[in-house]
């Protein structure tokens, strides 16, 4: 597994544990209130009040980043998809958080991909290699390159996984990590011609 997702698989399994802790804990153990998701959410969903509750939960078991105030969540979007119950934690929204135990000096990378069809097959964790593509084969000939290996996918658009692409300006694009150096070379891409990510394993 790779690096990038191996903080994440560890967050999510300390929430997990979380849930079962508090369900087992006496009744004198200290409980902090902790948002959970009040229905099964599909990743990239937008959340608010009606997708949101707050339950009390043994303070001992949760990670560092999970939230208790719904403010603090609403009107964000989730990189990961949410069983209903299931703590809440920064490191599961599209923002900052999303590069929780990544390399330091790691960035998040939006790319739109000139085939937005691939990102149907893309889910947060699924590792990339993206390929510029230049030349139209006629006057000038096709000249493909990678410009970075094996990048994970932070965030795709509600809805891509497996089915059309939501409307709207989110629609088509991927959030990446990527190092500062490779940055440099993804931002400036779509203007030097077209872009395709390659999926690749573990």
């Amino acid at each position: 597994m790779a690096v990038y997702r191996r903080p994440l698989a560890a967050a999510l399994a300390a929430l997990a544990v979380a849930v079962s802790l508090s369900a087992l804990a006496p009744e004198h153990a200290e409980t902090v209130p902790v948002v959970v998701a009040a229905r099964d959410l599909p990743s990239g969903a937008v959340l608010d009040t009606a997708s949101l509750d707050v339950v009390e939960l043994a303070s001992a078991a949760l990670p560092p980043d999970v939230l208790a105030d719904p403010a603090e969540a609403a009107g964000r979007q989730l990189a990961f998809p949410a069983t209903a119950g299931s703590p809440l934690g920064s490191a599961m929204l599209v923002g900052p958080g999303l590069l929780t135990g990544t390399e330091p000096g790691t960035v998040a990378v939006p790319l739109r991909p000139s085939d937005p069809e691939t990102i149907g097959l893309l889910g947060p964790g699924q590792l990339v290699d993206v390929v510029l593509s230049q030349g139209n084969g006629y006057e000038r000939a096709v000249d493909s390159t990678t410009i970075a290996s094996r990048v994970p996918v932070l965030w795709v658009p509600s809805g891509s996984a497996g089915t059309w692409l939501d409307a709207g300006e989110e629609s088509g694009m991927v959030v990446v990590a990527a190092s500062r150096r490779e940055s440099a070379a993804l931002a400036g891409a779509a203007a030097r011609g077209r872009i395709f990510l390659v999926l690749v394993g573990p």
